[in-house]
């Protein structure tokens, strides 16, 4: 799906992060999945949790998309009737996190190696097993694949990663209340 912009060249595309907050009630998670997979976006990174304000999720989504299609995206969001509220992140000053679980081939002539380069990527040992560890890194995209490529050679048995989770520098918040009877409702104080 190429778009085309106004001077009939293809349109950029990059990543795309959103911010959803929605309703904690079965069934959001695949309505917003659905979303995407009719319009025919492969989302590359969903992350979803519990907020500080019961009744309240909140998703981060990555996508790959032009700004054209990612405005319509986040229009389209909306019209879910448990999305409260949603932001494209992409733009503003943004810390961003991805968090991974490695098991690696570690036996004992060969361990002190593999924590040497843990040490390196401030990666925690959460697991020691007599043939291998498990290890744990958050950070970036380019720490975690980094660590990958270095511990490669010895062998990953296993790996599971998180999606990535976004929040907005600053002291600014976006705070959203569950609804009450049907009606959307920002917090007190919300930006």
């Amino acid at each position: 799906m190429t778009n085309v912009n106004g001077n009939g060249h293809a349109a950029k595309r990059k990543h795309h992060t959103f911010v959803a907050y929605v309703e904690d009630v079965p069934g959001v998670l695949n309505r917003v999945s659905s979303l995407f997979r009719r319009r025919g976006y492969n989302i590359e990174s969903l992350t979803v949790g519990r907020t500080e304000t019961a009744g309240v999720s909140r998703m981060t989504i990555m996508l790959e998309a032009d700004d054209t299609t990612a405005r319509l995206m986040e229009a389209n969001l909306y019209k879910l009737v448990n999305v409260l509220r949603v932001q494209d992140v992409t733009y503003v000053p943004t810390v961003m996190r991805d968090m991974a679980m490695i098991k690696v081939r570690a036996p004992t002539d060969r361990r002190p190696q593999v924590l040497q380069v843990c040490e390196v990527f401030r990666a925690r040992v959460i697991d020691v097993d007599p043939e291998s560890l498990v290890v744990e890194i958050t950070g970036t995209e380019d720490k975690i694949r980094g660590l990958v490529e270095v511990l490669e050679p010895f062998g990953i048995l296993e790996m599971v990663r998180t999606g990535r989770v976004a929040m907005t520098r600053g002291a600014d918040t976006i705070r959203v209340e569950p609804r009450v009877n049907g009606e959307r409702k920002l917090a007190e104080g919300a930006a």
